[in-house]
């Protein structure tokens, strides 16, 4: 009684039990409406539409396509101008050391990191729609870059280890010298040499472009439902693989080891080779500058965290340990004396600017595609989820537009790939960020350190770096700890986070991506496959039918079974809708049809040899059956394709070749329309098909001489 308990409920849950007026209202026969329209006439009226210019129509293409000039002269500059300038600078201050740190996870320079957190944040104050997330430089879609650019400097023969010098045709050609950058142009058809760090953003910036005019594609056309087959927890498991592998690519440079990067599949599994292969050579320096920065870093992070709503503004640590790291390793001579790995010269000033290598798209293009999706999906939820929770609306088409133009044009100044960024989001809003002009503000604060900080972090050692980017990681490993309450939520979402997370960590980002995808859409299908269906009961004196297994108190109609279906009867699961109703009910027509001949063949042969032809009347009476009517509640069913048809008229005649009749009940528009057009229903049928699962069982009580009556709605 103690386990029925825990899985019934009493009928007073159901709730107010409809009255003896209520269930004798008259019934309507609803017919639904044919709409007839004129196709050549629609498409004539939606070209002509959408041909046509006027000043209304472009003044309102502009101000969608700009979202700025809408809000910008609204801006009520005594309420927001310091929130946004106090948000602004914090995250300015943040992102510094992350622009830097993220560098080395691209694989490229440091000071290319800083353009792309510069340029991000212009181009989405113009573009964008929300007024809270941070555009910017994101762990996960810097590692995906990071993998091919590695991947295409194998390919093109650079030693990874040092910046060795190749043939590379490209129009621009910048070199440092003395802290000041000096270009020329060449021409394309002359030979000339690009060393590691120019072809690796060269790469980068490539992949950039192409996710950039995906991502606007996608907006064109909008395609934004894609997102949708990324679901809460196949992203947060693609996130945690992709954070465990930008672990592994960082933990050379904790233990200031010089092995090469690896990518591919299993490229993880090969850097934790490497890394104890290699073990004996870690710099004792590095080791313990990493150690000093983790003490510092981890603590204070978490008090950030535990205080945010104390602490009008969060703890610049990653700022302070930068600083604090640079000076001792300058004043140290940690790189003379110890060996220790450092950024080395990072210029001031902005590149010239130079268009992708066309050459490489079609090396790059699939990658791309990934990068691309990751981009649009993180930026679009974290927009709509601030966006919920501050009032306000966004535009999803808009926003795949702006990520877009925030990957093309970048692309062509030394940039990678962004998107927005949770951590920064988070800071971001708690600061009182209210616009993008706190975006805007950030910006300024990059482009300080562009023109004049940046060449004082020469001394600042890859290990602190490092660093930075594994603390930074804590949100995303955290979700191993929330794994119990996940499996208790639901296990299937719980099986999704662990293959794509697993995949992702192991394989590869790119294929734990696509890995997680296809396993989610299968569990999707399998769900479909092994739906629910169980028999109803009556709740007494009303018109409700719920299942039998869920609440106590429920009545069966004699001779009348009620079975309710709840998934799309289709190719895939037709097989299990029948076993599942032939279970339910305890009756397979084919089985007793089979037992029928069986006994009709034993009987003849009884009756010939005994010569007695009498007997076989006795023995060809068949036994009587439980019930003569089957009502099908196809409330949960949401649509039926030829084969879900074909299975209903099987259904049917199989039951009726033994003397039970099928009735259909609550069947939607669509469901209905599929029956009329696969012809389940005759003529002189309609009465098989009912509004109502109560209205169903009155027509089966009066057409077996019970009670009832016998009007159809069909």
């Amino acid at each position: 009684m103690a386990a029925e308990a825990n899985h019934t409920h009493s009928l007073d849950e159901l709730g107010e039990v409809k009255d003896d007026k209520q269930r004798l209202q008259p019934r309507i026969s609803l017919e639904p409406i044919k709409k007839r329209t004129d196709v050549k006439a629609h498409l004539l009226k939606n070209v002509k539409r959408s041909c046509s210019c006027t000043p209304a129509r472009a003044k309102d293409f502009i101000f969608s396509f700009f979202p700025v000039l809408k809000w910008l002269p609204k801006y009520n500059l005594k309420e927001d101008i310091l929130g946004d300038v106090m948000s602004g600078i914090i995250v300015g201050i943040l992102l510094v050391p992350q622009s830097i740190a993220y560098s080395l996870l691209a694989g490229q320079e440091p000071i290319y990191g800083l353009y792309t957190s510069f340029f991000a944040n212009i181009i989405y104050f113009l573009f964008g729609t929300s007024r809270h997330i941070s555009v910017g430089i994101f762990g996960v879609l810097c590692l995906m870059i990071g993998e091919v650019v590695g991947r295409e400097l194998q390919r093109a023969g650079y030693d990874s280890q040092a910046n060795t010098v190749g043939s590379y045709p490209t129009d621009l050609l910048t070199f440092v010298n003395n802290g000041t950058l000096e270009s020329f142009t060449v021409n394309q058809t002359s030979q000339f040499s690009c060393d590691r760090s120019c072809y690796a953003i060269t790469v980068g910036a490539t992949v950039t472009f192409i996710a950039g005019i995906y991502q606007v594609v996608m907006g064109f056309f909008q395609v934004g439902f894609i997102s949708v087959y990324l679901s809460d927890a196949l992203l947060s498991g693609f996130v945690t693989g992709a954070s465990l592998t930008i672990l592994t690519s960082q933990a050379k440079y904790l233990l200031g080891l010089n092995i090469p990067r690896t990518s591919g599949i299993g490229s993880s599994v090969m850097t934790w080779i490497n890394i104890f292969r290699n073990i004996h050579k870690t710099n004792i320096c590095d080791l313990i500058t990493s150690c000093l920065c983790l003490l510092v870093l981890i603590p204070t992070k978490e008090l950030n965290e535990r205080f945010k709503s104390k602490l009008k503004v969060p703890l610049p640590t990653e700022l302070l340990v930068v600083v604090v790291a640079t000076l001792v390793s300058h004043f140290g001579k940690l790189k003379e004396n110890y060996g220790s790995s450092i950024a080395g010269h990072i210029p001031t000033g902005f590149l010239p600017p130079q268009s992708p290598d066309w050459n490489l798209i079609p090396s790059v293009a699939m990658d791309a595609v990934a990068i691309s999706i990751i981009g649009f999906a993180i930026t679009v939820s974290l927009s709509e989820m601030f966006a919920k929770k501050h009032g306000y609306t966004v535009k999803p088409n808009q926003e795949m537009y702006a990520i877009g133009f925030c990957n093309i044009i970048p692309s062509f100044f030394h940039c990678f790939t962004t998107s927005a960024a949770l951590a920064k989001t988070l800071v971001k809003e708690s600061t009182g960020c209210r616009t993008q002009i706190s975006g805007v503000v950030t910006s300024f604060v990059i482009l300080l350190v562009l023109l004049v900080i940046a060449p004082l972090f020469f001394s600042l050692q890859k290990c602190v770096l490092g660093v930075i980017t594994i603390v930074n990681l804590r949100g995303a490993l955290r979700k191993f700890s929330d794994l119990p309450k996940m499996w208790r939520l639901s296990k299937v979402d719980t099986v999704i986070w662990v293959v794509t997370m697993i995949s992702s960590a192991l394989i590869s980002t790119e294929l734990g991506l696509l890995i997680g995808v296809c396993f989610s859409m299968l569990c999707v299908v399998f769900r479909t496959q092994r739906p629910e269906g169980r028999l109803l009961g009556w709740v007494p004196e009303s018109e409700i039918y719920e299942p039998l297994p869920a609440y106590r108190g429920l009545q069966t109609k004699p001779g009348i079974r009620i079975f309710r279906f709840e998934a799309p009867i289709y190719y895939a699961n037709k097989e299990s809708f029948k076993s599942m109703l032939y279970k339910e009910t305890g009756i397979n027509p084919l089985w007793e049809m089979a037992a029928r001949r069986k006994a009709e063949k034993h009987s003849k042969k009884t009756a010939s040899a005994a010569g007695n032809q009498a007997e076989v009347s006795v023995h060809l009476v068949p036994q009587p059956l439980e019930f003569h009517t089957i009502v099908l509640d196809c409330s949960a069913v949401q649509f039926l394709d030829t084969a879900g048809i074909h299975t209903l008229k099987e259904v049917r005649k199989d039951y009726g070749e033994i003397g039970i009749q099928v009735l259909l009940a609550q069947c939607n528009l669509s469901v209905r329309d599929s029956l009329r057009r696969g012809e389940y229903m005759k003529k002189d049928e309609k009465q098989f098909l009912f509004h109502g699962v109560h209205q169903a069982v009155d027509y089966a009580q009066c057409a077996s001489g019970q009670n009832g009556t016998c009007d159809s709605d069909a």
